[in-house]
């Protein structure tokens, strides 16, 4: 009678609750699972075990698993000059992408609050470009910066430009393109910090008669620094991989080309996949340091 009591007392039904909504818990987990399992980690997977592949001594174009760790010091000599003028790229587009993105999300997040349907218009017109596809995107700039456009011909016209000067084909063209696409990545982020920024912080600091730079380095930035974090990574992660603003099809040349057109001629081209794969795993790494190292300086831990 005792035992009967105490199975049926409150605390055994709690443990027993606990217990199936763990087991719920678990279920509803397997599907999330499965897919990380299936579609990231077997392809991670499947791409480390490509890089080690060494060429086949009996059949031509065919690649044996040997453990060949030298691919990797193969490519970073072959390439290093790539890889270098990709994050070189992907960062003075971040930075210049940052410049443009900051005044224009302050202004629609803080200075528009009084008329929220002009606000909304002109979020809609930051995010109107991303329904144009990327590529009729970059290929439009390729018209615009031509030798026989607009702005090569008013620059040339002022003596900014040389008779023999080009702008597509050049770094300078690759970045504009790397900027110009990844705006709206930065300004988002940005625009929902600064949307929430407490305007009575600033009118505070207004009173103890700071002066406006000086509100803005000591409150401004820093309550808006999780949104310059998170505008920073959507912006150099994607640009540090892209492959078709440097490509020689739309704003690169063969002098501009970045580790993504690499990629994309090894793996595509040159059928040469374990050096593809190399270069893609060197790259996941090389950013995750570099996006761990930033987080951390940044003292935005949260967001890994």
């Amino acid at each position: 009678m005792a035992l009967t009591a105490f199975a049926g007392s409150p605390a055994a039904t709690g443990s027993s609750g606990v217990r199936r909504g763990g087991r719920i818990a678990l279920l509803l987990l397997i599907p999330g699972i499965a897919y990380l399992l299936l579609f990231f980690l077997a392809p991670l997977i499947s791409l480390v075990m490509t890089s080690l592949q060494s060429p086949s001594e009996t059949v031509f174009g065919q690649y044996d698993f040997t453990f060949n760790w030298a691919n990797y010091l193969q490519v970073v000599g072959q390439y290093s000059e790539q890889i270098l003028r990709s994050f070189l790229y992907a960062v003075l587009a971040t930075v210049f992408a940052l410049l443009f993105s900051y005044p224009l999300a302050y202004f629609i997040g803080v200075t528009m609050r009084r008329w929220p349907l002009v606000q909304s218009l002109l979020l809609i017109l930051v995010v109107a470009p991303l329904f144009i596809s990327f590529l009729l995107r970059t290929l439009a700039w390729k018209q615009i910066l031509s030798d026989e456009g607009f702005v090569v011909t008013t620059l040339k016209a002022l003596s900014l430009l040389g008779p023999q000067d080009h702008i597509t084909g050049t770094g300078i063209a690759v970045v504009f393109g790397l900027t110009y696409n990844f705006i709206p990545f930065m300004c988002l982020p940005l625009y929902t910090t600064l949307e929430r920024l407490d305007l009575r912080v600033v009118e505070a600091s207004r009173d103890l008669y700071a002066t406006p730079f000086t509100t803005f380095r000591t409150v401004i930035l820093p309550l808006s620094m999780p949104g310059i974090v998170s505008g920073t990574l959507l912006t150099f992660i994607p640009a540090a991989g892209d492959y078709v603003n440097a490509s020689s099809q739309f704003l690169g040349g063969t002098s501009s080309t970045m580790i993504g057109n690499v990629i994309q001629s090894n793996f595509l081209v040159q059928l040469n996949y374990p050096a593809a794969a190399a270069l893609s795993i060197l790259l996941m790494a090389t950013i995750l340091v570099l996006v761990g190292f930033y987080v951390r300086r940044s003292g935005t831990e949260d967001l890994l």
